[in-house]
Order: structure tokens, then sequence, then C-alpha cells
């Protein structure tokens, strides 16, 4: 293996990892607004999450809202535990 093909090879790779890095980019910039439009196109959906809280690596806290109603679920270890809510209990 000669200079040349050596110059040949990192070029390669760093053309490849260029194009990663550009793809990655891309994704970051413009697939949130994709995702948005194609989820808009299917309407209106009752159940969205609407913010999510890591506690420690194997569990999460979602804050989930079906129709006008939020719901905590604590996520993680096999199981899931839903916040109890009585039902005359407001938000």
């Amino acid at each position: 293996m000669n200079l040349l093909d050596l110059a040949r090879a990192i070029f390669g790779l760093a053309f490849v990892l260029g194009l990663i890095g550009l793809a990655a980019w891309a994704a970051r910039r413009y697939a949130p607004q994709l995702m948005a439009r194609l989820s808009a196109e299917r309407g209106e959906r009752r159940m969205k999450v609407m913010e999510t809280l890591v506690l420690d690596p194997a569990r999460r806290l979602v804050l989930v809202r079906i129709d006008d109603e939020e719901r905590l679920i604590l996520l993680g270890e096999g199981r899931e535990l839903i916040e109890p809510r009585g039902p005359g209990e407001s938000k």
C-alpha cells in the first residue's frame, strides 16, 4: 500500500463521515417539521405526550393528555404506575 492509496482511503473515510454528519444535521433540522406535518394529515389525535422527565436510567415520568384530562405515568423496571384519580377530582 503506497502513499496514494492511503491518502485515497483517508479521503474516502472523511467524505463518508461528512455525509453522515450532514444527514444527521438535516434530520435534526428538518425532521421535526416533517413529522408534525405527517401527523397533522392523519387528523387530530386524542392522546398526546405533554412532557417527560427522566428520573434515573431505569425510570421516567410521562405526563400524558387524553382528551382534556392529564395523567401522570411512571415507567420503568418492567412496570407502569398510573396516577390514581377519583371520578370527582378535577385537574
